[in-house]
């Protein structure tokens, strides 16, 4: 069947459009899905604001616009013949966006949301490629709800750096791949909503997790609220001493940072934005045989920051980079979902495919969490804290306002099963 959908298409930097257009019919080896939610993400707004200039997104797109948006869920709605063994209509969806893509404009790492014309998580419905079926990057997701399996994307790149640390032992030139099993771990600028992310899976591990766990910043309120989301009794519950500390208030941040491992430094230590001086905080507080794992990815091709190589040399420490998460990685993220995890705390603002293009291109300057999309509903985009100020006019966000009163102010299933039934349409 042909579909006409709605979505927000890039077509030059700073030059974002909602349109309607008709979809193809699909091919043998292709599936229409309907999108349900969409998270944005950090990437989006790059991609938006370099346009062709960035390294996904095609040289032709002033032409051939893309479909933004690639922290998506849905329900497939048909599946093409050579598919129909696997797939079936009705079923949820999670898309993991990173596929290898060898033949591509772009090299050999593409993404939806980035070069395709028919799919991106900012639309109403989208044909889901050969290339991203082939690559098993197309997983179903059977687990309540649909923003969990939009969140599942970002949990996955948490998921992923967790995985790529590494240890050494001496006399041994293997790699021992993981985060230290009952070690130390610092997260540094660690509650934005990748941070909180971090935070969430690293307690609820129960095949290896850390018996120290400090994460920082310099903005109270947001240490505040991170910690009204996940106590320190949370975690201690789990076997996890959580320490939240706000460095901006220290006079020598790494001399406390030190006193808290009692004075080892950290096995792993995870850096969650790009500002030199936390990569040289980070790198001050190693152990020996400690891993920085710099999370965070810079904006600028020349962006530097300061490290000890004395260190390097005689203590063994440990740098690596890691950005997005493999399919294993997605795999164990809606797994995660399915058994329980529930990442609302992520989410500060909703709101609907209308509200997609000046979030996007201001996203840095809109405080909170993630901002998660309904793009069958036409919504501004709207803080969870405002919605009892709303609600004394509006009566959607009065009910809204009281559904997130049962979950301590955070998003759940409930809030977005009466959004869907009741918010209107795009």
């Amino acid at each position: 069947m042909k579909m006409k959908t709605k979505a927000v298409r890039l077509y030059g930097k700073n030059d974002l459009r909602l349109e309607e257009f008709e979809l193809p019919a699909i091919t043998a080896d292709e599936i229409l899905a309907k999108v349900v939610s969409d998270s944005i993400c950090m990437s989006s707004y790059k991609a938006a604001h370099q346009g062709a200039d960035h390294k996904r997104v095609p040289d032709d797109v002033a032409v051939n616009p893309v479909i933004i948006g690639h922290e998506f869920s849905g329900e497939i709605v048909e599946v093409g013949a050579n598919w129909q063994h696997q797939f079936k209509a009705g079923q949820k969806y999670s898309i993991q966006p990173a596929i290898y893509y060898p033949d591509g404009p772009v090299g050999v790492l593409s993404a939806p949301g980035y070069i395709y014309r028919f799919i991106g998580g900012d639309a109403t419905y989208v044909i889901i490629p050969k290339d991203v079926l082939v690559q098993d990057c197309l997983l179903a997701y059977d687990g309540p709800g649909f923003y969990p399996a939009s969140l599942a994307e970002p949990l996955s790149c948490v998921i992923g750096a967790m995985h790529a640390n590494y240890h050494t032992r001496p006399g041994s030139y293997v790699h021992q791949m993981e985060i230290v099993q009952g070690g130390k771990m610092a997260i540094l600028a660690g509650v934005g909503p990748m941070g909180l992310a971090a935070i969430n899976y690293v307690v609820n591990r129960t095949d290896r997790k850390p018996s120290l766990l400090v994460v920082t910043d310099i903005d109270q309120a947001r240490l505040d609220r991170a910690a009204s989301i996940f106590p320190e009794s949370w975690a201690k519950a789990k076997g996890i001493e959580l320490v939240y500390l706000n460095t901006g208030k220290s006079e020598n941040p790494v001399a406390r940072l030190r006193e808290l491992s009692g004075g080892t430094g950290y096995d792993d230590v995870f850096v969650f934005a790009p500002v030199p001086a936390v990569i040289e905080q980070g790198d001050a507080i190693l152990a020996n045989d400690g891993c920085l794992n710099f999370f965070a990815g810079p904006s600028k091709p020349d962006f530097t920051a300061r490290m000890n190589f004395y260190n390097v040399h005689y203590a063994s420490t440990h740098l690596v980079g890691t950005s997005g998460g493999n399919n294993d990685d997605m795999v164990e993220a809606l797994g995660c979902m399915e058994r329980g995890l529930d990442p609302a705390g992520l989410v500060t603002h909703i709101g609907g495919l209308n509200a997609v293009i000046d979030t996007t291109l201001n996203l840095p300057d809109i405080p909170g969490g993630k901002k998660l999309i309904y793009t069958h509903k036409k919504l501004p985009l709207t803080a969870i804290d405002d919605f009892a100020k709303l609600g004394e006019t509006d009566p959607l966000f009065a009910a809204l306002a009281g559904i997130v009163a049962k979950t301590n102010g955070l998003w759940s299933v409930e809030a977005e099963e009466f959004l869907l039934q009741q918010a209107p349409e795009i």
